[in-house]
């Protein structure tokens, strides 16, 4: 029974943060969506999407630079 009782606060701390995390992450975007909706040529739109794409690429590409790293080293 004791070995149980982490586990079971890890799985409702996962529950918890799941269904907690949309609501905060849509909290962060009032701004950012108000700025977007108010310009009429978009211009800002297209930088935050940028903006967006790049903060994303960034993670994949080093994690593929390591993994080629790892698989040069292994082999």
């Amino acid at each position: 029974m004791i070995e149980m009782f982490p586990k079971r606060i890890v799985f409702i701390a996962i529950l918890f943060i799941a269904f907690l995390l949309p609501q905060l992450v849509d909290a962060q975007c009032a701004m950012c969506r108000a700025v977007l909706i108010s310009e009429e040529d978009g211009r800002a739109a297209e930088g935050i999407n940028d903006g967006i794409v790049y903060l994303m690429a960034i993670p994949y590409i080093l994690l593929g630079v390591l993994g080629y790293f790892i698989y040069r080293k292994m082999k």
